[in-house]
């Protein structure tokens, strides 16, 4: 029986052991999607106790403990700080097969030397251990980041915002890590939410474009996304939960921007021309800027009303959604193609269903000399950015593209302890590997493995963003 988490977790064979301690475990991270609070870096927070830190934003805890019957109190609610972080102890001490059990150990381990199993019985322990530490200086949430020796960091951000913080953050010298803006344009074009009339008169005030027609949405965004790129950003972002249809009729997106603007219900085809549309253009506008932009698909959001209606998105009452998108986001992709407008793109699904669409559409792209991977089948996602979904993930990306040339892991969280997370992925990429190269699959040529593994883990990256 192997000790719980020792060195060589996850790693089995010579090989997986020697890619990971020799080539992939000290390359530097570069978290190129994330949500962390960029006014929380900038005022280098100091968190109030362990369960502010673990549990304050992370939804893949709060599904956990909600699974394991914990009053909803001691989970998104007002409850005493100590009973939260009890009863996490309580819900992870049984969350056997879950990768948060991994995590959350990689977390304890990594950030505050804690080598102690969670349970409801060490809690107190590890409370106090990890309180007195986070009060020093050395564990704010830029030294944090620090700690993991991060690189580059890409926040999510509406174009609409004012950078302030990420300004800030660029002045301070003592601080070497690049936070950089990444555009997310949602809100723009989901003309048919609630909410999207208003918007738009925000986007028309920080943008001094007047928005009277769909023409002026794309000048506005182009104002923003100019300002955007003036301070770093080179990234987009694209919350796709359904796929726009890749077709523009010109009466229908006319028709999606006045019907929004009024507040009034449409059909999916009007609302998609107008998607479509913005897309089209958005997709020129990163070409012309040298961004990379990112499709996130398949997630089916606020299944639960009464919840959703309490404590709003993006707190665990999420799944995965099983909508069709092959031939939507291959209209899609096409069409920027066509118009010579396609940027560099990932392409990230939440469904594994979809694993094999996205790396096969992925390859109808690749069309750009000197570009590797131009168009990216992305990392494992949200649910699927476990073991057994990395593994599959990567699977799918090999036996239909390139490996070599994956930009790789990224945090996709809010929480400031999630960096173990990289390590995790890649000792998961060094144990496939190093499988294949056990069995004869591909030579223990290392020269070759080292530039592969540590392409994956690091480089690949920092050449497709331009960092």
């Amino acid at each position: 029986m192997k000790a719980f988490m020792n060195e060589d977790f996850l790693l089995t064979s010579e090989a997986s052991k020697k890619l990971y301690h020799e080539f992939a475990e000290n390359m530097p991270i570069i978290d190129y999607h994330c949500h962390l609070i960029p006014r929380e870096i900038a005022e280098n927070k100091q968190f109030r106790n362990i369960t502010e830190l673990f549990l304050g934003g992370d939804h893949y805890k709060w599904r956990a403990m909600a699974a394991f019957g914990v009053d909803d109190k001691l989970i998104r609610g007002d409850g005493d700080d100590y009973e939260k972080f009890l009863a996490y102890a309580r819900t992870i001490s049984m969350a056997i097969g879950n990768p948060l059990y991994h995590w959350t150990h990689l977390e304890l381990k990594r950030v505050f030397g804690i080598d102690t199993p969670l349970t409801e019985k060490t809690a107190p322990e590890i409370w106090e251990k990890a309180n007195k530490l986070l009060a020093t200086e050395e564990f704010r949430a830029k030294r944090l980041i620090e700690k993991f020796n991060v690189e580059v960091v890409c926040t999510t951000d509406d174009p609409a915002d004012s950078l302030e913080y990420h300004k800030a953050i660029a002045k301070d010298a003592s601080f070497t890590v690049k936070v950089l803006p990444t555009f997310r344009p949602d809100k723009a074009i989901k003309v048919d939410f609630e909410g999207f009339d208003k918007y738009i008169k925000t986007l028309e005030g920080v943008s001094g474009v007047e928005i009277r027609t769909p023409e002026d949405v794309c000048k506005a965004l182009r104002v923003r996304a100019l300002f955007f790129n003036e301070n770093g950003c080179r990234v987009s972002d694209h919350g796709l939960d359904t796929v726009p249809s890749g077709e523009v009729d010109m009466d229908k997106v006319n028709e999606a921007f006045c019907l929004g603007m009024k507040g009034e219900k449409m059909d999916r085809e009007t609302a998609d021309s107008y998607r479509t549309y913005i897309m089209i253009y958005l997709g020129g506008l990163y070409r012309e800027l040298g961004w990379a932009q990112q499709y996130h698909m398949n997630a089916q959001r606020n299944n639960n009303g009464p919840m959703f209606r309490k404590y709003g998105p993006d707190t665990g009452f999420d799944s995965i959604s099983d909508e069709l998108i092959s031939a939507k986001l291959g209209k899609l992709l096409g069409a920027q193609e066509e118009k010579g407008l396609l940027p560099k793109t990932i392409l990230y699904t939440l469904n594994p269903n979809a694993n094999y669409v996205l790396a096969s559409t992925a390859g109808n792209f690749q069309t750009e000399a000197g570009i590797a991977g131009k168009v990216q089948f992305g990392s494992a996602w949200w649910f699927c950015d476990q073991k057994d979904g990395m593994f599959e993930q990567m699977r799918a990306l090999s036996s239909l593209g390139m490996l070599s040339t994956f930009v790789g892991m990224l945090t996709d969280s809010r929480s400031f302890v999630s960096y173990p997370r990289h390590e995790y992925f890649r000792r998961i990429l060094c144990e496939l590997v190093g499988s294949w190269v056990d069995n004869g699959e591909y030579p223990a040529d290392w020269d070759a493995l080292k530039t592969i593994i540590q392409g994956v883990c690091y480089y690949n990256a920092k050449t497709y963003f331009g960092f």
